[in-house]
């Protein structure tokens, strides 16, 4: 096998380097990165500690960095996995194999006495040689040596178990789990980021750490995640296991499992983190195993972020200076596309041993050394690194090749990643040196900042990076200003670049369907049984379904009924009557993507589906206990406002009908204020309003039918730039020519930044604790559902009941607390209500000046479309929790009022940017690559519209 590389000038286009002095290539020093010491530690006060019954200690596992980030101010950084750190490809491939035998043993369960003893052994051998991995000339040919020994002694140990499916987690794992796969003998797939042509996900997941949260997988033959079976789900470090978590509810609603084992590198949860895990399996009616290379845990200072802030602002930009190549050919394409099959992604499903893939290894590697430079083929140079990079998800054949050429020079594995970090270029720290350049593949995101880190120290640099990228990559997407290997340019002598072909698998399976849950029943969480091995996977009678397999439901026998707790939402009977129609049987929930990628093409409204439901972390809820703890006596005193205000203007006796579902749990709190403190019995109804679709028809016909229309007031939680604001008043004109009966389109909220309503508590942008969550302070209601083929014409539009969140519910605690303040505010409220005939902001009416400010924001970042602006703290909320956001706007200080949107982008990996003069405490930026996120008058993505025209003067009780 013998192929030319050639100068991507010949094979695409000119990509001719600047000159600079060279700087002398030698191997990069030993990283002393003890997380019990060094820079972190001693400036920050950050202790990583081995802890438990770990096989090898955490401490050689793990190094530690810091984040520009004000939630989090560490990253663990591991020395055994190539992704952040070049790494010995043998110590990457043993670590895996270590991880895939201790499963193995898990799985086994036979003989775990002897086998555990022996797996102690080996493990032990291991962390000796993790010293021993810089070695250089003879010990460095030692080191290989004893590596391959071992290698054969952790696979006589293993029994092997092919009857099970691995899962890696992108985009850390994927090569880890292709490791534990090949340790067991198993069919291997991992999640994905990526958006091949055609794909339709099996299932979906998200992980709420990540810098980009939703996984999708994608098996074309989805069988062999068989029920009643067993799934080994793969990653490098538990930190909470809510990722997990997630993903176990998931696979299991799909395809019941009787086992699922997780394998990581290190296992750092917390007791309270554990126990969540095995609640999850005993309420699953599945089993749950938990094994790690090493156990631990991490230990924060009180000031930790804070002082991790001021530290890391201190850091220098990830963007080094050493050197720049001067040959033109520095950059070479090695096109094997023609010589070596094509290779079958992971992300599909795979049985190959991952060391081929169906890729020829040896004949990618005799590639590879005949394209390199004559004296470092030659030996002359035998000491200086090579480094193999692989890039993003596609590790295992890159490690594969790294490990092969390792045998003839010295080698390192590394790949590129998304994670942005700081560096910091000192021994005691984990990440040296960074290089940054534009994304070259397509993902569900959109383009964004990719990195590639430590490939560069303490003046030392690799010779030659050898470049694998995706297989199927179109070689003009790595070349040109900002691209990959202009990026490499900067810290090597030669780029090499492997093109290798893709297999052209279309991916489509059907989507598994997830079991029904109990819709009558609150208090009974749903259980979903295994099923018996030898069951295919069904949809039980009444199991939810995809919108578009189910039929279009039957014509109503006569008019709805309002649906009412405990058999529909979590809130009493006596708080809310919804005017919705329960659409438990439908599968209608996607990942944030795909329901952009749906918005994107302009040919579905944003309520035609639902956003996977945001389960808070640990840290994230307790942020929320904290805000409302915090707020609610400034929540009570805008309820007893707002609410006074709507009883004077309705005589006493208003109906509240709040919009679903951000005004529900406002409604409730103005209903407990009117019959609590002013004596007054209010009817609480709640109904649909969709953008584009404007409020629902029939539930405006039921309100005409059992209330008077002059009685009615809509109510809302707060306005971000006043788009439901103009909604409400649009379709309730339309509704007057229609019917021929008018409601006043005053809309009641308890917080008014965008000055574009009648009646409010307050105008300032404070955080309404309601807003930090989702269902689970709304009733476990979903948003509400418009879609043609389950709602009929004389039926309410649609919402979900998730009966199954039932212990993580918080909404009528949230509304107890509030209440309970009431009696401690009414003095104020009062003070405030009188003060409310003369003061100036009511006497004026909406002025719009929110939707002046979101213009003008627009056009300061750059997006030209007012669509992609959220303002405001439940707005920013909403961007983060359902969208894919770009970057937040914080007002400098707000940054305390605003800690859960903080928290939030952090685990989004959405930049957050302090700005000195904003309008509001923050503002969410949609990403500009998914318009469709930024549903504007239509529901879907359109472009910007000028701001309204305020009305000289308002009609019927003030509307504006």
């Amino acid at each position: 096998m013998s192929a030319s590389p050639r100068p991507v000038s010949e094979a695409v286009r000119s990509a001719a380097p600047a000159a600079a002095a060279p700087v002398a290539a030698s191997t990069p020093p030993a990283l002393p990165m003890s997380p019990e010491s060094g820079f972190v530690h001693d400036r920050v006060g950050i202790v990583v500690r081995s802890e438990g019954d770990g096989l090898v200690p955490v401490e050689l596992l793990v190094g530690l960095a810091l984040r520009r980030n004000p939630r989090r101010a560490h990253l663990l950084v591991s020395t055994v996995l190539a992704k952040h750190v070049p790494t010995v490809p043998g110590l990457a491939v043993v670590a895996g194999e270590l991880l895939g035998s201790a499963a193995d043993l898990a799985l086994a369960e036979g003989d775990a006495g002897a086998r555990g003893a022996e797996l102690r052994r080996l493990a032990g051998e291991f962390t000796r040689l993790l010293a021993e991995r810089e070695a250089e000339g003879e010990a460095r040919a030692r080191l290989r040596r004893d590596l391959t020994a071992l290698r054969r002694e952790l696979a006589a140990l293993r029994t092997g178990h092919p009857g099970v499916a691995t899962l890696g987690y992108a985009e850390t794992a994927t090569g880890l789990g292709r490791l534990v796969a090949d340790a067991l003998g198993s069919w291997y797939l991992h999640s994905t980021r990526h958006d091949p042509a055609g794909a339709v996900a099996f299932g979906a997941f998200e992980e709420a750490h990540s810098h980009a949260t939703s996984h999708r997988l994608l098996p074309t033959d989805p069988s062999r995640l068989r029920a009643g079976g067993t799934v080994v789900l793969v990653d490098d470090e538990l930190s909470t296991g809510a990722t997990v978590v997630d993903t176990v509810r998931d696979l299991h609603a799909r395809v019941p499992q009787e086992r699922f084992v997780v394998a990581a590198l290190v296992d750092l949860r917390g007791d309270d983190d554990r126990a969540a895990l095995d609640a999850v399996a005993r309420e699953l009616g599945t089993r749950v195993d938990v094994v790690a290379l090493g156990q631990g845990r991490v230990e924060l200072p009180a000031d930790v972020l804070t002082v991790g802030a001021d530290v890391a602002a201190g850091l220098g930009e990830a963007v080094p200076t050493l050197h720049r190549a001067s040959a033109a050919d520095a950059v070479a394409l090695l096109d094997l596309r023609d010589v070596v099959a094509p290779v079958r992604s992971e992300r599909f499903g795979v049985d190959a041993p991952a060391a081929t893939a169906g890729v020829d290894v040896a004949g990618v590697v005799a590639a590879v050394l005949e394209a390199l430079p004559a004296d470092l083929r030659a030996g002359a140079r035998g000491d200086d690194p090579v480094v193999v990079l692989g890039t993003e998800e596609f590790l295992s054949v890159p490690l594969a090749v790294a490990h092969e050429l390792d045998g003839h020079l010295p080698t390192r594995a590394s790949s590129t990643t998304r994670s942005p970090i700081a560096v910091l270029d000192r021994p005691d720290y984990a990440v040296a040196s960074g290089v940054t350049f534009r994304s070259h593949d397509v993902t569900l995101d959109g383009p964004g900042p990719r990195h590639a880190y430590n490939l560069s120290r303490a003046g030392a640099r690799p010779r030659v990076v050898v470049l694998m990228p995706e297989p199927g990559t179109d070689p003009a997407e790595l070349v040109g200003a900002g691209s990959v290997t202009e990026a490499l340019r900067e810290v090597a002598e030669h780029v090499l670049v492997i093109l290798l072909a893709a297999t052209e698998d279309a991916p489509a399976p059907a989507l598994a369907p997830a079991p029904a849950r109990p819709a009558d029943s609150l208090t009974e969480r749903s259980s979903v049984q295994p099923s018996p091995a030898s069951t295919a996977p069904a949809a039980p009678t009444g199991a939810s379904r995809p919108a578009d397999e189910l039929p279009e439901r039957p014509e109503r026998p006569g008019p709805p009924e309002p649906l009412v707790g405990p058999a529909f939402g979590s809130y009493d009977a006596d708080d809310v009557s919804w005017l919705l129609t329960d659409l438990g049987d439908a599968q209608l929930e996607a990942p944030a993507h795909e329901r952009e990628a749906t918005l994107q093409g302009g040919t579905a409204n944003y309520a035609e589906s639902l956003p996977i439901e945001y389960q808070p972390t640990p840290e994230y809820q307790a942020l929320y206990e904290e805000a409302l703890a915090r707020s609610a006596d400034r929540v009570a005193t805008a309820v007893g406002v707002v609410t006074d205000l709507v009883l004077a203007a309705r005589d006493q006796a208003p109906v509240l009908v709040s919009l679903a579902r951000a005004g529900t749990p406002v409604g409730v709190l103005m209903r407990r204020w009117a019959a609590r403190v002013r004596g007054v019995d209010a009817p609480h109804l709640t109904m649909s309003i969709v953008r584009g679709v404007g409020l629902d028809p029939v539930a405006l016909r039921w309100l005409v039918a059992h209330h008077d229309p002059a009685r009615v007031v809509f109510v809302d939680g707060w306005t971000g730039k006043g788009a439901i604001t103009r909604e409400l008043t649009e379709a309730l004109a339309r509704f007057e020519e229609t019917d021929g009966v008018r409601f006043g389109d005053d809309l009641a909220v308890l917080a008014d930044p965008g000055r574009c309503a009648s009646t409010w508590g307050t105008r300032d942008d404070f955080l309404i604790p309601s807003a930090c969550l989702n269902s689970t302070v709304s009733g476990l209601v979903s948003r509400t559902v418009y879609n043609r083929r389950l709602i009929g014409d004389h039926d309410f539009h649609g919402g979900k009941f998730y009966s199954e969140l039932a212990d993580a519910d918080v909404s009528r605690a949230f509304v107890d607390t509030v209440s309970a303040r009431f009696d401690a505010v009414v003095d104020e409220v009062d003070r405030r209500v009188a003060a409310a005939a003369t003061e100036p902001d009511r006497a004026a009416g909406p002025t719009w000046a929110g939707w002046e400010a979101v213009e003008r924001i627009s056009d300061e970042q750059g997006v030209h479309d007012v669509n992609l602006v959220k303002p405001g703290v439940g707005e920013t909320t909403r961007v983060l929790l359902r969208r894919v956001p770009w970057k937040v706007l914080v007002r400098a200080d707000a940054l305390d009022e605003v800690r859960h949107v903080l928290l939030l982008a952090e685990q989004r990996g959405v930049p957050v940017e302090v700005v000195d003069e904003l309008p509001y405490s923050c503002v969410g930026l949609i990403h500009p690559v998914h318009t469709a996120g930024a549903t504007g008058a239509d529901g879907r993505a359109v472009r910007a519209e000028p701001a309204p025209t305020a009305p000289t003067a308002p009609t019927d009780g003030g509307a504006r």
